[in-house]
């Protein structure tokens, strides 16, 4: 289940860079669930990471991986990301096995270990088959193409309870040259991220330096997947990268920068509201603007209270127009010593609350027809400042329980 249609965008080439896949067995046979990208040499990459204290293994692997080859003034070469399994809450064992993992692909590619950066999602608490991932390597090496159906079949290759591959593309003109921003993802549950999302790989032919693709990066990141939640728990494995093999355009200051800066928050922003969309169990797909506050941070606090309320999201998938919820939510949020009076809360065209309570126009009818879309969107003004944001959510619907209740069957 998912809300709209969603399709897989035709991928141009990024210069430089490859993707293979293969049918490793790591959880299900006659799966796509391993794949490697090639980065070449002499381009620029930036990540960031879940912020759960239980990081799973590879989270700490590439880390120390990506680190020294910026302090090595290089970029990662290899990428190895196997779904099925996410290598969390195995202790030493599972710092070995991604470490393997690198050192098998780095044999085969004739690379540094540091060179290579490992990415797992799947079940916590269960070792990686190791013997069955490392026999898949040389099939995914193989594999390695910059072709439109080598992105899509990565897409697919890194889906856990996703039901369908997450991509993203926009080719810019900037001056006399273009640069492409190619990107794919997945998430479809364990959706806060808190840093970036369940895993994203973003990739241009842009010339970026390190320190301004890092500060690009953690931009982006803020605006787009540090604004979506399903069920506000943040992964074990969270990572997003950026890679920018300098084959391209340079993209240093001025007009070049912010036209960068406009494309990579588009893409970013598109993978992320189709994971909402593929959220598990969503039939909806649901918009929260909230402005009038003191900061961005009070807007997001407001935000995120309503869109984690189990009440408000059962309301959503029941299309029940029970607007107390909402108005209950944001009376918790943590915000200090607001006006109740000022507030305003509109369901799509609909005012729902002013003056402290139901709008005097709102008819019930009307809220009703609102919540039967599959696309609503919620506007919370608090009538206290300049100040705004805004999340995407979606419902809580009864598959979201079986999905989650059968997921290790």
């Amino acid at each position: 289940m998912a809300v709209g249609e969603t399709r897989f965008p035709e991928m141009p080439v990024i210069a430089g860079l490859r993707l293979g896949t293969a049918m490793a067995g790591i959880k299900k046979p006659d799966r796509r669930d391993l794949v490697v990208i090639e980065i070449p040499e002499g381009a620029r990459v930036a990540g960031t990471f879940t912020r759960n204290a239980f990081c799973a293994a590879p989270v700490t692997v590439a880390r120390e991986h990506l680190a020294a080859c910026v302090a090595r003034g290089e970029g990662a070469r290899y990428l190895v990301i196997n779904t099925g399994n996410a290598n969390a809450g195995t202790g030493a064992t599972g710092l070995s096995d991604a470490r393997a993992s690198c050192a098998e692909l780095a044999r085969l590619a004739g690379v540094e270990a540091e060179s290579v950066l490992p990415f797992s999602t799947g079940v916590i608490g269960e070792s990686l088959p190791m013997e069955r991932l490392l026999a898949g390597l040389p099939g995914a090496v193989q594999a390695l193409d910059d072709g439109p159906g080598a992105w899509f079949e990565a897409g697919e290759g890194i889906l856990t309870t996703d039901t369908r591959a997450k991509g993203a593309s926009v080719t810019l003109t900037l001056g006399d040259e273009t640069v492409t921003i190619n990107g794919i993802a997945k998430g479809s549950g364990m959706i806060r991220p808190d840093m970036a999302t369940m895993l994203a790989f973003v990739a241009t032919d842009a010339a970026i330096e390190q320190s301004l693709l890092d500060r690009l990066l953690r931009e982006a990141v803020e605006g787009s997947f540090n604004c979506i939640t399903v069920d506000s728990d943040t992964s074990t494995n969270d990572a997003c990268l950026l890679i920018a093999t300098g084959r391209g355009a340079s993209v240093v200051d001025g007009e070049a920068l912010e036209r960068f800066r406009e494309g990579l928050l588009e893409v970013m922003t598109e993978l992320a509201q189709a994971i909402i969309r593929d959220g598990e169990g969503a039939t909806k797909f649901v918009t929260l603007r909230v402005e009038g506050t003191r900061s961005r941070r009070e807007a997001l606090d407001v935000a995120f209270t309503v869109a984690h309320s189990p009440l408000v999201k059962t309301a959503l998938y029941a299309s029940d127009a029970n607007w107390g919820r909402i108005l209950a939510a944001v009376g918790r949020a943590p915000v200090e010593d607001f006006d109740v009076d000022r507030v305003t809360i509109d369901l799509g065209e609909v005012r729902l609350v002013e003056s402290g309570g139901r709008a005097p126009g709102y008819a019930e009818e009307a809220g009703s027809a609102v919540m039967a879309r599959e696309e609503i969107e919620i506007r919370i003004a608090l009538g206290r400042g300049e100040q705004e944001a805004t999340v995407w959510t979606s419902d809580l619907s009864h598959d979201y329980v079986s999905i989650n209740a059968d997921y290790r069957s």
